[in-house]
């Protein structure tokens, strides 16, 4: 389907996690053993929050149609800039077009969201969602993906005051909405929200058969195992990551997010919670 990176913590260059790293996310737009394609080429998006920004400003976005391998203004942007908080997602297109609005991450206000799988038959429950979807919300779509849709819907039903709920409440109205129109298994994926200070990411689907997700261990129980690779003194004390598969084959460097469970990245800690696990 598509696979993404989130990074927090101190200011790093993207092109450390997208470049730089055994196993890209630009590597992974090529060849990606874990994923549902093997190749991500459909476009690429990089969403941003500056240092220094108060909470509640708006992450900047770059988003392409070019394969990720192949966008020369990825490179530089990757090198030029520096963030303590950034999403970046490849894309392997499920049936909406290729178009710049339909690239990940998604942007409202402060908030940013990506996802990797697919609301199955999304062209059957299309009008169902989006009626669902608040009225001021809704002029603000611009592409046609069910990301995009899902999204609008999480942040209809409160997304910003309870992440987790609202996803929980989006996803079941999604299945709710499935059922009555006998599409089977309709939710499959992982998903990443963010304010600009922490990060949710959700590992669900209907079926309880997701697609993968894994979190960095700490950093600094890795420099005492590993202390002759050098790579690990390019990330400070405290820098995390959530990924749809590890950036290297490093042994223990990457935790798998188990089923129909949200992990919450905050202050360079995680925490781990059950997420719709007694859904059907």
């Amino acid at each position: 389907m598509c696979r993404w990176v989130a990074y927090a913590g101190p200011a790093l260059h993207p092109s450390t996690l997208l470049l730089d790293t055994p196993h890209s996310l630009v590597a992974q737009s090529l060849h990606s053993p874990l994923g549902q394609e093997t190749v991500n080429g459909d476009g690429f998006g990089m969403g941003w929050y500056l240092p220094g920004k108060a909470p509640g400003k708006a992450p900047a976005l770059f988003r392409s149609v070019e394969p990720a391998w192949y966008d020369e203004n990825l490179r530089e942007l990757a090198h030029a800039v520096e963030s303590p908080l950034f999403f970046a997602h490849v894309r392997a297109a499920s049936g909406p077009p290729i178009q710049q609005t339909n690239c990940h991450p998604f942007r409202h206000q402060n908030w940013m969201f990506m996802h990797n799988g697919v609301l199955r038959q999304f062209g059957v429950m299309k009008r169902d969602i989006l009626l669902e979807v608040e009225p001021a919300l809704f002029t603000s779509i611009r592409g046609t993906t069910d990301s995009e849709a899902l999204f609008c819907l999480a942040l209809t039903m409160g997304l910003a005051t309870d992440p987790i709920g609202a996803m929980a409440r989006a996803i079941s109205e999604v299945e709710r909405i499935g059922a009555a129109l006998s599409v089977p298994h309709p939710v499959q994926g992982t998903f990443a929200v963010t304010d600009g200070m922490t990060i949710w990411a959700f590992r669900y689907s209907s079926e309880h058969r997701s697609r993968t997700l894994f979190y960095s261990e700490d950093l600094g129980a890795l420099r005492q195992t590993y202390p002759d690779i050098d790579r690990l003194r390019k990330y400070g004390d405290g820098a995390r990551v959530i990924v749809s598969e590890p950036l290297s084959d490093l042994p223990g460097a990457y935790v798998e997010v188990p089923e129909s469970t949200v992990a919450v990245l905050e202050e360079g800690r995680y925490r781990q919670e059950p997420f719709l696990r007694d859904a059907p």
